[in-house]
């Protein structure tokens, strides 16, 4: 039986994790080199994004066969050798579902521009509005229009994301009648789980001019979601670890989605609290992150999130974030510190905790330097966009590097040389990998790698980390973000400094057993800086 609170979630990169043969592209055979790491570390689960056949307009996430492996990853074969392999070692495999768009070299999209009145309905094409020009207002997330238009057919389709992404029409029974039949195939091969990319979007309540926004609330958490959702729970079974991407989800929305007796996500990820340090909600501008506001945020959602009887998938770093080391610590002064103090903000408070590829050696951000080393397509797009708003070239390249998703994206550091290829990277390597690298992590008991061993050791050892509740601790000091986890006669008290300065304590924590610090010989009396330290109250 699925228990969510057991679950330890690792995500893969599969293009950046590790190449076999040389190419500069990791894939499968390479994530199965890795499997005993993996194990090491005590992860559950393993989720792997798209590894599917794609023209690579976004990374993959624009799918050309969903029943099929691109050649670049390796084959079916070598996802079976992995699920088994895999299983062997105590973990499952989670691939990630794009079920809100295909890529437009999809043969449905093919069918569909060849005139094929059946497949064009498994999408979005409208006429040219009134007086011509794309059929509503809407921006896509990767800016501009979200309409293209296509001049043998004098329509328009929907593509929130890229224009290779042409949005499905869940309207259409058959669509959905397709879904299940690629949730079936991955089944009968022994995957366990699916990550549904932006699933809350599958559900358009009208196509009209959004005189307030960028059209988001005609497609956001749309009347039928919950309808879908409960569709593919009910066809999969329970037993079927799903998780949801929610774009500009409400806490109540997300507690409907992922309550249990609801039956439609096993957890969802939001992403408010990666948005603390976006002025005016913008993405493409910077400031520090607001303490105050990510504490906050953190608690209102863990709090709206228990009270409502919903389940987070916790993170801070993933594909499509800068890493969480240069954007909330400090990756030059107590870099190990502050992943530890991250480390512990994900796995202790409550929800499945999931660890993206190389936070659990302290990777950060790539610092790029010029245009030509990125790949992603939302930053080149960006890019452009803020050239055409006036910024320098200089001050772009500057806003880049802290907030494109390449920073994420560089290959795992295995080695001090690299150990990621024989061959050229499809995306430059970070050069501290002489520095920051799992071979010198293995070899320090007191490295970044260890740090996660033994909080997920603790994780698995606590009923009241594990299932128990949360509430947070106000300390005398703001600069501490503190909280209790308890059940029944079990409370832990988790302690976070984030300031590079000695911090005290509270008196009634002083007495408390220290189960596990970011220092090695913590001190009774305050916290050292950012410093993280796990307590549990004694009779």
């Amino acid at each position: 039986m699925l228990d969510l609170t057991k679950e330890i979630i690792y995500q893969i990169y599969p293009r950046s994790f590790q190449d076999s043969n040389g190419d500069g592209i990791g894939d499968i055979q390479g994530i199965i080199s890795r499997l005993d790491y993996l194990e090491m570390l005590g992860v559950s689960c393993l989720w792997l994004n798209p590894v599917y056949p794609s023209p690579g307009c976004d990374n993959g996430y624009d799918v050309a066969d969903y029943k099929e492996i691109d050649p670049v990853f390796g084959n079916l074969q070598d996802m079976k050798k992995l699920i088994e392999e895999a299983e062997k070692r105590g973990m499952k495999i989670m691939l990630d579902m794009v079920f809100n768009h295909t890529s437009t070299e999809h043969g449905w999209f093919k069918r569909a521009l060849s005139g094929e009145k059946k497949y064009q309905d498994y999408y979005f094409f409208k006429a040219p509005a009134p007086g011509g020009g794309p059929p509503t207002n809407w921006k896509s997330k990767f800016g501009g229009t979200c309409w293209e238009y296509v001049p043998n057919l004098g329509l328009y389709y929907l593509h929130l994301f890229d224009k290779g992404q042409a949005d499905l029409n869940w309207e259409n029974p058959q669509v959905r009648k397709e879904i299940m039949e690629v949730l079936d195939f991955w089944l009968e091969l022994g995957v366990k789980g699916f990550r549904f990319d932006v699933i809350n979007l599958i559900s358009k309540r009208a196509f009209e001019d959004d005189s307030d926004g960028d059209g988001r609330s005609y497609y956001t958490d749309g009347p039928k979601v919950e309808q879908y959702l409960k569709e593919i729970r009910a066809h999969i079974g329970e037993d079927i670890l799903t998780v949801g991407e929610l774009s500009s989800v409400s806490a109540e929305r997300c507690a409907a989605y992922t309550k249990p007796e609801n039956r439609e996500l096993s957890m969802a990820f939001h992403f408010h609290h990666l948005k603390v340090d976006y002025p005016d909600g913008e993405k493409w501008r910077l400031m520090p992150f607001d303490f105050n506001h990510l504490r906050e945020t953190l608690h209102e959602w863990d709090m709206k999130m228990q009270e409502k009887g919903g389940w987070s998938a916790l993170f801070f770093n993933c594909h499509d974030q800068p890493r969480s080391l240069s954007r909330f610590g400090n990756d030059r002064r107590y870099q190990a510190r502050w992943a530890k103090l991250l480390a512990s903000l994900t796995l202790t408070r409550r929800g499945t905790p999931y660890i993206y590829q190389g936070e659990e050696i302290g990777m950060t951000n790539a610092g790029f330097e010029c245009l030509d080393d990125y790949r992603d397509v939302e930053s080149l797009n960006s890019y452009q966009i803020l050239r055409d708003n006036g910024l320098s070239e200089e001050e772009t390249l500057q806003i880049l590097a802290a907030r494109s998703r390449d920073n994420a994206r560089t290959p795992m550091q295995w080695r001090r040389e690299g150990g990621f290829t024989e061959g050229e990277p499809w995306i430059s390597e970070n050069q501290n990998k002489r520095t920051v690298n799992v071979e010198d992590s293995l070899k320090d008991p007191e490295s970044v790698f260890h740090f996660y061993r033994e909080l997920i050791r603790l994780r698995k050892s606590s009923d009241a980390i594990q299932k128990g509740r949360i509430e947070m601790i106000r300390m005398d000091n703001d600069s501490i973000y503190a909280y209790k986890r308890s059940y029944g006669d079990e409370e832990i008290v988790c302690l976070h400094n984030f300031t590079e300065n000695k911090l005290p304590i509270r008196r009634d924590f002083k007495d408390h057993q220290v189960l596990l610090s970011s220092c090695e010989k913590p001190d009774q009396t305050c916290l050292s800086p950012c410093e993280c330290r796990i307590l549990k109250k004694t009779a």
